[in-house]
């Protein structure tokens, strides 16, 4: 039951009833409401700073999963780019070496991206500096994956020229062993047959009995076979690119055409004696780029080293050549 207040009235010299007005109850009811509201708030907001709701939890736990996933990635890329800078090493050192090339620079490799900030839209997160350096170094990582791509591409196509160039260059020797009577006359001053003066031969005389197989001694295009050179009789030309041409004159008959494509061993003729020779021999040249060699530099494809030495020691002598 609810307390009934009194108050004195002077001019009556009596007591009377407190009677509450209706408005003032409303206002006190809202104020009470008001502050029962507030209260509440407050409690609320001092509350939860101290207790994680379950959807609060749930996305601590994503964003620590997050962590550990972005960390995992980081050691990985840290053994991709181990293995990459294990590639480039060899790129350089080993690869352009021996092809002849210039090494890739190390900034061309590692050159970053100009221009706009690629990385604004990881700001303002949580762990932007975490993922905008994740993704800057996946980015350098994915450049120098695609700079060692085209240098492998590169070196495949080096290497096929290569293997081209190393099957051009006359690299054998144009009659085998075998069928030797004797290597008659090396390259360099020599006596003349006929006029028995000393002069510079400028190829290597193979002796060997007419008929014998004579052999392109690399890979080429035959550009003559005729006798309309002064002193080799019936000869054989054959372009190799690369500036190297090899001869091969005094043939008994040929066994290519002119513009004829001819590979390394190739049988191209026969030894004879046709034009300015004293007996049957096939007489070998090499030219590179209109400079005549010595042939006996060219060997490495087809001699042992036992061999190559015997040659060697024959083809010093000066002795008389036979054309």
């Amino acid at each position: 039951m609810a307390k009934v207040k009194y108050y004195y009235d002077a001019e009556t010299l009596s007591y009377r009833k407190i009677k509450r007005k209706k408005g003032s109850t409303i206002t006190f009811a809202a104020l009470f409401l008001l502050a029962a509201a507030l209260f509440g708030f407050l409690s609320f907001a001092i509350v939860s700073n101290y207790i994680e709701s379950p959807k609060e939890r749930l996305m601590a736990r994503e964003l620590q999963n997050m962590e550990l996933q972005y960390e995992l990635l980081n050691r990985r890329m840290d053994d991709a780019m181990a293995a990459l800078e294990n590639v480039e090493e060899r790129d350089n050192a080993i690869y352009r070496l021996y092809f002849e090339a210039n090494p890739i620079p190390e900034e061309q490799r590692r050159a970053g991206f100009g221009g706009v900030n690629r990385y604004k839209k990881f700001e303002g997160f949580d762990n932007s500096k975490l993922i905008a350096e994740t993704n800057k170094r996946l980015d350098v990582i994915e450049k120098a994956i695609v700079v060692q791509s085209k240098s492998l591409d590169e070196i495949s196509k080096l290497a096929k020229d290569k293997e081209i160039f190393l099957q051009a260059i006359p690299a054998i020797q144009p009659v085998n062993n075998e069928d030797l009577t004797r290597m008659a006359s090396g390259f360099g001053f020599r006596r003349d047959p006929f006029t028995k003066a000393r002069k510079f031969h400028y190829g290597m005389d193979f002796t060997a009995p007419r008929g014998t197989p004579v052999y392109a001694t690399g890979d080429g295009i035959v550009k003559r076979a005729d006798n309309s050179s002064s002193g080799f009789g019936r000869h054989i030309r054959i372009d190799h690119g690369y500036g190297y041409v090899s001869l091969y004159a005094h043939l008994y008959k040929y066994n290519v055409r002119v513009n004829q494509r001819v590979k390394r061993g190739d049988v191209i003729g026969f030894v004879g004696s046709t034009g300015r020779s004293q007996a049957p021999h096939l007489h070998y040249e090499v030219h590179k780029d209109g400079k005549k060699l010595n042939p006996i530099n060219f060997y490495y494809g087809h001699l042992s080293p036992k061999e190559f030495e015997i040659l060697l020691r024959k083809a010093s002598l000066e002795n008389q050549s036979l054309d």
